[in-house]
């Protein structure tokens, strides 16, 4: 894939994030007074390898964000473009690899709530699939040993281990993921499983899947905890770079 390939950022954002409580869907939460979805659209336009980002909104939501799009600062290099999600992750990224133009040849998939992600990792991403991975994702070794359990019957009781996997051949995995074109439009068409995430069902075609190095600033913004951190996050940026 040449160095001339023109890549797009698919951003899945109509869910509503229930375990950060009541409220408004949880990638228009407010950190540091700004959306959590357009520090996560910054993030994704910082890497200059990115032509095009798709925010893929709540059905009834769709308007509301081009307005905050529209409302806030991004780069003029980048085209923004905004379309109605489905029900599942699954659906929504799927309307917005339907809304993308021709000449794209990689395409990045997004979570709203990692909106901290650093430009380097976006382009590490994006030179992997360059040099030929069909599918790549960001990620980190596990700071915590991991346990295997037979699931409580009953939610809160103790659970039985069965099993402890070796902690030095496990991954966290993170976003932007990133895929060739043809490969994720594939997938899309051919995996009806309800997965996680867009790397699985590539592996489900039976593809490669390879992993570059993530970042701890691409966390997950979950829990009200999380929230806390990313606010921590930023306040350091600031005081670092001026911003």
């Amino acid at each position: 894939m040449s160095s001339e390939s023109r890549t797009a950022v698919v951003i899945p954002a109509a869910g509503r994030g229930v375990r950060l409580g009541p409220g408004a869907p949880k990638a228009l939460r407010a950190l540091n007074g700004t959306p959590m979805l357009i520090h996560a659209v910054r993030a994704m336009a910082a890497s200059r390898a990115v032509s095009l980002v798709v925010v893929v909104a709540p059905p009834e939501g769709a308007a509301e964000v081009k307005t905050l799009l529209a409302d806030h600062a991004l780069p003029e290099r980048t085209d923004f473009l905004v379309v109605p999600g489905g029900e599942s992750r699954q659906e929504s990224v799927r309307a917005g690899l339907d809304a993308l133009p021709p000449g794209i040849d990689i395409v990045l998939v997004h979570d709203a709530a990692r909106p901290l992600v650093p430009v380097d990792t976006v382009d590490g991403v994006i030179e992997a699939v360059r040099d030929g991975a069909p599918a790549v994702v960001p990620a980190l070794p596990l700071a915590d040993t991991v346990k295997q359990v037979e699931p409580a019957a009953t939610p809160g009781e103790p659970e039985r281990v069965v099993a402890t996997p070796e902690r030095a051949r496990l991954r966290a995995v993170q976003t932007p993921q990133g895929f060739d074109r043809a490969t994720l439009a594939r997938a899309h068409e051919s995996v009806t499983d309800n997965v996680t995430d867009d790397a699985s069902m590539v592996e489900q075609l039976g593809l490669p899947v390879v992993v570059v190095p993530g970042h701890e600033e691409a966390f997950k913004v979950t829990r009200p905890l999380d929230l806390v951190l990313a606010e921590a996050v930023l306040a350091r940026r600031r005081a670092n770079d001026g911003f």
